[in-house]
């Protein structure tokens, strides 16, 4: 998500459950079917305590702020469709722009690694500095529904601008893996929200982007899937 790294799996309800009311019955087959439902519903349970692991499609449209770039300019630029993975602490960003190409954040190396189309180094951040300070958060719930999810919004006042979150529990997100990961505001969103953002409102005195998540995909993905192309360049960002 820099504005582009900020960028809610389904609680599936255990299969007869609403009609459990704490009775204990005797006969044989209602013991087996009540111990079945037991089963799913602690299944469900460890499952929606899972960090999500896997691909978030977002849509991204960005209003410029900046008299000599239009609107369709930055979206060119920057890209409109965004394919955002995530698993162990480790996230990857790869949209369709012109000049932004992906954003890849290594987390034993605490470092953002973005590529540009315009050189083949690919500059990096340490993401323990934060250029950007929040001043004020305010969380109001049950927002907005966005692919089914009922979300809560997130107000960040910062320094650079307002930042809006929309997220639901039910895609949580491993805090603790963030701790160090302030650039972008990541780990004060993450404190309160604990869960990945399904939809995000960012102003900068340069833009207004708003990404909004057109398909949740969870899955396996593979540690590698997390590495720098063998050979790389890579050089510290100047800004």
């Amino acid at each position: 998500m820099g504005n582009m790294q900020h960028l809610c799996i389904l609680y599936r309800s255990a299969p007869g459950g609403n009609k459990l009311r704490g009775q204990f019955v005797v006969k044989t087959n209602n013991m087996k079917k009540t111990i079945g439902v037991i089963l799913v519903l602690a299944v469900t349970l460890v499952s929606f305590a899972q960090p999500f692991e896997g691909e978030i499609i977002y849509k991204n449209v960005y209003k410029s702020k900046v008299p000599a770039i239009s609107d369709d300019q930055f979206n060119a630029m920057m890209g409109t469709v965004q394919e955002y993975y995530i698993k162990d602490g480790n996230y990857k960003s790869v949209a369709n722009g012109s000049m932004f190409q992906w954003q890849l954040y290594i987390n034993t190396a605490n470092k953002l690694y973005t590529k540009s189309s315009n050189t083949e180094t690919i500059i990096w951040n340490d993401v323990s500095v934060n250029p950007d300070t929040v001043l004020q958060s305010d969380i109001k719930k049950e927002v907005t529904t966005i692919l089914g999810y009922v979300c809560d919004e997130l107000v960040l006042t910062c320094k650079s601008g307002v930042q809006k979150y929309y997220f639901s529990s039910k895609l949580p997100a491993e805090t603790r893996l963030f701790a160090n990961h302030k650039f972008g505001n990541w780990h004060d969103f993450l404190l309160q929200a604990n869960a990945l953002p399904l939809k995000t409102i960012i102003e900068t005195p340069q833009f207004v982007l708003e990404s909004v998540a057109t398909e949740v995909k969870p899955m396996k993905l593979e540690k590698t899937f997390f590495e720098l192309p063998a050979g790389a360049k890579t050089m510290k960002s100047p800004y």
